[in-house]
């Protein structure tokens, strides 16, 4: 790490959410050293403007960080695969972005003398500047060995977020919670869209943003403790009810 605390990092993952958090990373001061190949070169020049395209194993060699946005089945094997050639470094930061792994999954890292790290941003990520709009009202899961906790909670805040400590057992609820949240309100929303757009509504999407928006809004006051009402937790409604 350079003395100022300034990291050079590296993604692993081009997808919608690794351009996300590099830029996010940068925003806060961060060297971007480099970036995989994804299927989409031309978004991420847009967000990463300049930043170099490299293969995996040369992005691990030029990063003192390491953040690893690949799908969820992808991880395991790719951090084990990467520990069999050699490749982690001793002193390096190794952070994965999934919803579901602890640092566990990192095991293989850590067994090279790299820092395993887990911070899950929890927000619907669409690969595209409005992420970088959503982060900084958003709540970060954290997950890292107690000596190196610290180092987790303060990416996650460079990243924009509020971090909430997740324990290692923890993370498979965790994770079902978000994706309960996720999917439900999208299996719904699609629902609700067809039955609209099958009796004639135009944009049934904008006839029924503020609704969904407002009761979601209502929803999640009213399963806000009264204490954190109180401190005007992220200003849900804008004022304080009981």
């Amino acid at each position: 790490m350079n003395r100022d605390g300034r990291l050079g990092v590296g993604i692993i993952g081009a997808g919608r959410v690794g351009p996300i958090v590099g830029a996010a990373l940068a925003g806060a001061g961060h060297a971007l050293v480099g970036i995989t190949s994804g299927s989409d070169d031309d978004r991420v020049e847009a967000i990463l403007p300049g930043v170099p395209v490299l293969d995996v194993a040369e992005v691990v060699r030029r990063s003192e960080l390491v953040v690893i946005a690949v799908p969820h089945d992808e991880l395991p094997g790719l951090v084990s695969g990467l520990a069999e050639l050699g490749s982690w470094q001793i002193g390096q930061l190794v952070l994965h972005v999934d919803a579901g792994y602890g640092t566990e999954v990192l095991a293989p890292a850590a067994g090279r003398g790299a820092i395993p790290l887990a911070v899950h941003p929890a927000i619907s990520f669409t690969g595209t500047s409005i992420d970088l709009r959503q982060l900084p009202a958003s709540y970060a899961a954290v997950t890292a060995p107690a000596a190196v906790l610290p180092i987790a909670q303060a990416l996650a805040v460079e990243m924009g977020c509020e971090p909430v400590v997740v324990a290692e057992a923890d993370r498979p609820a965790y994770a079902e919670a978000i994706a309960t949240a996720t999917q439900f309100a999208r299996s719904i929303v699609q629902q609700a869209t067809g039955i609209l757009s099958g009796i004639g509504v135009e944009n049934p999407g904008g006839f029924l943003s503020a609704l969904v928006r407002s009761t979601v809004d209502d929803a999640l006051i009213r399963a806000t403790p009264p204490s954190a009402r109180l401190e005007g937790l992220d200003g849900l409604d804008g004022t304080v009810s009981g």
